[in-house]
């Protein structure tokens, strides 16, 4: 544990407490949504990728119908994380985008085809989270509490 305050919050009990932040920001620490969502999540195969994306998506309408914008939220940035790890994979050997002092690598297109092909299929669910209609309604008005 560390001493960060979201790790003491539980999001579902304290929705106000949650802000959006940038990218992929909290997929580790809102409680509970990332014991609910990090055992879905995983880009080993296409395969295990379209599974957990779909599973992902499910999660994302179920926490919509509870009306749990944090929940909606973080499966978002579950499938953004996973468009943006698998696209690592796809340029990069091994996922590392920058050499042990720093140097930034020469990205590969596509180093690893079937990573490419996990993103997109990550990236075919973020887009339909991106253009839900109820998503974009609670995203704008968020910021507004």
């Amino acid at each position: 544990m560390t001493d960060d305050p979201e790790y003491d919050t539980d999001f579902r009990e304290h929705p106000e407490a949650y802000e959006i932040g940038r990218g992929e920001q909290g997929v580790f620490k809102i409680q509970p949504y990332k014991d609910e969502l990090l055992p879905l999540w995983t880009i080993k195969t296409l395969g295990d990728a379209e599974t957990s994306a779909a599973n992902i998506y499910d999660q994302f309408e179920a926490y919509k119908d509870a009306d749990e914008f944090p929940g909606m939220d973080l499966a978002r940035k579950y499938l953004q994380m996973g468009w943006t790890r698998a696209l690592r994979y796809a340029k990069y050997p091994g996922g590392r985008k920058y050499d042990d002092d720093g140097t930034e690598r020469e990205p590969q297109r596509w180093y690893d085809e079937e990573k490419y092909e996990i993103s997109q299929v990550y990236k075919e669910y973020l887009d339909r989270v991106r253009e839900d209609e109820t998503y974009a309604r609670r995203r704008e008005s968020w910021g507004d509490k």
